[in-house]
């Protein structure tokens, strides 16, 4: 194998160079589960980079933080921060733990009479169709709170049945007894003729509702409903971030409005994503098809005249997890829909594979005896226990400090101070012991069982998918990425390794670099004759 590191200069966040950037520039924010990373790149093309620890009670606090943090690093006011800006753009995995944490709101669902169950029978569809044991998702919506009505369009778009409104005051009534925060209106084939479901949500006087043929105007009861509800539980949380972080940073100084990634991969203002949440799902990883685009083109031109120019396998790996995603011939894979938290929706995506295994991923000792790492995390708060903020349970992170792989002192820009008493101490106690091995012997084992982990994850999007490694270049991102880039790539056969600038920032930087973009689904039926 031909492994080749390819490192590009230094930003000004890496180095004592005192330089203020040219107005106006780009800010691309991006709040992850343990860290918010931001990049200021200016209009003369220098990068400055700023990462705090993410707040995950209040997530527009990352991001204020991250614009202070990078107004004391330039020595700017940081409301010239702000003014100054020409494009902010913001990408977030609220939505994507709100439905992974279960902290959706509380959601009535309005249907087809005589369909009122379709929600939870859901096809009989498993995650893992061949263990018939591995129990369903919690229903999102619970039976006394699926109400229907009768009423019924045809499959050819005529009206069967006139809709029967007589019982819409009593169901909504109903909800609001119940502390219902949000309304999913999902009736049979509106996808063809959506007239029914306008008529109920006008005579709806709540502030939440959701019509199904809004946000995924596709044949298939189950996954129509299915998303519908799911935006529901999501509108409230995200619509009220959005607008509380808008609000915040226009009183601090943004002019400009601020654009979100959309999962895939484009970007929206808050106003387009006001009625479709839901389409910010992987709002934080999608933004690498961004940062793919701009690494293509240096690493194309290093090594120009080679085959395979245009492939690259993004290896992205933060706090929480790692973020997989494939581009080939300068093309990446999308999907029609995705799978969160077990809930199926149906929205335009970027094909990404994400697997629990970051740098706060928890290491220990099952009962069996075995050394297992993941798929929980320590997350920002406590984070490992080398960070010195009450973790006590060892990490991936602990196990670089104690091989030599990270310094003791401080790190991500003076933001952490690694100690590696702790992260020893931690090791010993859940694995070393346990083990009877010591300290160093667990802390390599905790990294090899980690990189099978992520060469497993870059296995499921390439070679299970026909694609073979040999003929792509790696690109280790992310903060702990470029430490297991060598050892996947090596494991892959891959011939090159690309460890770009400022890796730990991929999503931010690719925002930057993301187009402004708006999917528009219609289903057509006909004939093929």
């Amino acid at each position: 194998m031909r492994a080749m590191i390819i490192t590009m200069p230094q930003s000004h966040s890496d180095s004592n160079e005192i330089k203020r950037p040219v107005a106006p520039w780009r800010i691309g924010v991006d709040v992850g589960g343990t860290f918010t990373d931001l990049v200021l790149a200016d209009s003369g093309g220098e990068v400055w980079v700023a990462k705090v620890p993410s707040v995950p009670a209040d997530p527009s606090e990352g991001v204020l933080a991250a614009v202070q943090r990078i107004a004391v690093d330039l020595g700017l006011p940081k409301s010239e921060i702000l003014n100054k800006c020409s494009l902010f753009v913001h990408g977030s995995t609220v939505a994507t733990n709100t439905m992974l944490e279960g902290k959706g709101a509380k959601v009535g669902l309005i249907t087809t009479e005589g369909f009122r169950d379709s929600l939870e029978i859901r096809r009989g569809l498993r995650s893992d169709q061949w263990n018939h044991r591995e129990p369903y998702a919690p229903v999102l919506v619970p039976r006394f709170l699926r109400r229907s009505v009768a009423g019924r369009i045809d499959a050819d778009g005529s009206e069967y049945e006139p809709l029967d409104t007589s019982l819409v005051n009593e169901i909504v009534s109903d909800f609001r007894e119940h502390g219902v925060e949000a309304i999913a209106i999902a009736l049979l084939n509106s996808f063809v003729d959506d007239t029914h479901e306008r008529q109920l949500a006008e005579l709806i006087d709540e502030e939440w509702v959701t019509r199904s043929a809004e946000v995924s105007p596709l044949m298939g009861e189950y996954e129509r409903t299915s998303t519908a509800v799911v935006n529901a539980a999501l509108s409230p949380r995200i619509v009220k971030y959005l607008k509380s972080l808008d609000t915040e940073l226009t009183s601090e100084g943004l002019t400009k409005p601020i654009l979100l990634v959309q999962s895939n991969g484009g970007a929206a203002s808050v106003e387009q994503l006001a009625s479709k949440p839901v389409n910010l799902l992987l709002s934080g990883p999608a933004a690498a098809v961004g940062a793919l685009n701009l690494y293509r083109r240096s690493v194309d031109r290093t090594f120009s005249g080679e085959e395979n120019q245009g492939n690259l396998i993004s290896m992205e790996i933060g706090g929480t997890s790692c973020d997989v995603l494939l581009m080939s011939k300068g093309e990446v894979a999308t999907r029609d829909d995705i799978d969160i938290a077990g809930y199926h929706v149906s929205t335009p995506a970027i094909d990404i594979h994400t697997i629990g295994a970051g740098g706060g991923t928890i290491a220990g000792v099952d009962d069996a005896g075995l050394l297992f790492v993941g798929p929980e995390g320590a997350g920002a708060d406590p984070g490992p226990a080398c960070y010195g903020s009450g973790g006590t349970l060892p990490t991936v992170t602990d196990a670089h400090l104690v091989l030599g792989r990270l310094r003791p002192g401080k790190s991500a820009g003076g933001t952490l101070d690694l100690d590696l008493d702790k992260a020893r101490e931690a090791i010993d106690i859940h694995v070393a012991q346990k083990l009877k091995m010591s300290v160093e012997e667990a802390a390599a084992g905790i990294i090899e069982l980690v990189e099978q982990h992520l060469l497993s994850a870059v296995e499921h999007i390439s070679i299970e998918r026909g694609h073979s490694p040999r003929k792509f270049t790696l690109v280790a991102a992310g903060g702990a990425g470029p430490m297991h880039g060598s050892s996947v790539a090596a494991g892959l056969g891959c011939a090159r390794v690309h460890v770009p600038r400022d890796a730990g920032a991929l999503c931010a930087i690719g925002m930057l670099h993301a187009d402004v973009r708006q999917d528009f689904t219609r289903f057509l039926l006909g004939s093929l004759d």
